[in-house]
């Protein structure tokens, strides 16, 4: 690739982006699949900065492919919409929303670059006198376990607040993200009419987690008092059944002691067989075999019904821990 002669200068992964535009979806997915991460990011950066190309620069890089690559494209194609298709397919929705809210171009988002060459501490410094709002959408668009520092920094009487703001961010209107731009001029010492989406429970719960256990102890209390149903959203989303995993053989044989056996079937009959294992592990052999019998006697069950014993189980599993009876995930490692 690097060999071909072209009107425009390109990087070699500025070729391997034109290829990636015009081969397919699944093709390109096929591809990102087989790379790294922050291969995956670089190569979408450089799909973006070749939305532009000329058809003969298309020709040059794509020698044989051409005449297909003009029927998929046109010189000036958005290449939003392909690039969303192939990151969804290959990655996965979640994942693939991650990347994309980092590389997309500013029309579509915020330029916040800046912030990930910045330590916590002067983020927090930078908007602790900001307002909240806007404290919130720097925090959402940084990486979770940097906000999560970022969070903890802050005043602890800002903390929910922010969290709240956080886990309701949906489009931030032009103005906000003009403001947001000019703190950040004003920090490097240098117009978007777009409107950015950042934010949601899932967000604030990948926030919350990068923070310290002490810090999720103290904001989730005062965040119900805020809103109820968003800090209830925030709490499910912040612990998953597979959390529970995390237990040591202990913790995690007294949360089998204080679940309903219905429960417990239901919440195991959606699993898979290593973390079933996991679980019949810390029962007698006479019970856990009780259970397989009673699962396999049950047939197919209702996702519905699994998912709501599962959500059941976090909760006797929250409510345990609330009162010391067994000790989630790993231990703080602050001492006093």
């Amino acid at each position: 690739m690097n060999a071909l002669t072209t009107s425009r200068s390109f990087t070699g992964i500025e070729k391997a982006a034109v290829l990636m535009m015009v081969v397919g979806e699944e093709e390109a997915a096929a591809i990102l699949q087989k790379m790294e991460p922050d291969e995956v990011r670089q190569l979408g950066t450089a799909m973006f900065a070749v939305a532009d190309v000329s058809e003969e620069d298309v020709e040059a890089v794509l020698d044989e492919f051409v005449n297909r690559a003009r029927e998929r494209t046109s010189i000036t194609f958005d290449p939003r919409p392909t690039v969303t298709a192939v990151m969804n397919r290959a990655l996965g929705a979640e994942k693939a929303e991650s990347v994309l809210a980092r590389i997309t171009p500013a029309e579509a988002a915020c330029e916040l670059e800046l912030l990930d060459w910045m330590e916590p501490v002067d983020i927090a410094q930078m908007i602790e006198k900001e307002h909240p709002q806007i404290a919130a959408v720097v925090i959402a668009n940084l990486d979770p376990a940097i906000g999560g520092q970022v969070l903890e920094i802050l005043p602890e009487g800002l903390q929910p607040d922010i969290l709240h703001r956080i886990a309701k961010l949906g489009p931030i209107t032009p103005e906000a993200v003009e403001t947001l731009k000019a703190l950040l001029a004003q920090r490097s010492g240098g117009s978007s009419g777009t409107q950015v989406s950042l934010g949601g429970a899932r967000e604030a719960a990948k926030i919350l987690s990068g923070a310290r256990k002490s810090t999720e102890q103290r904001v989730m209390p005062k965040l119900f008092k805020i809103d109820r149903d968003v800090a209830k959203a925030i709490e499910e989303a912040l612990f998953v059944f597979e959390n529970l995993l995390e237990m040591d053989d202990k913790n995690l044989g007294t949360l089998i002691r204080n679940v309903d056996g219905e429960v417990l079937v239901k919440s195991l009959k959606g699993v898979d067989e290593a973390i079933r294992n996991r679980f019949l592990g810390c029962m007698s052999a006479r019970a856990a075999d009780g259970i397989r019998d009673e699962m396999e006697a049950r047939g197919p069950m209702k996702l519905a019904e699994v998912l709501e014993a599962q959500k059941a189980m976090i909760a006797i599993a929250r409510n345990l821990a609330k009162d010391g009876s067994i000790q989630m995930g790993a231990a703080e490692d602050d001492y006093v």
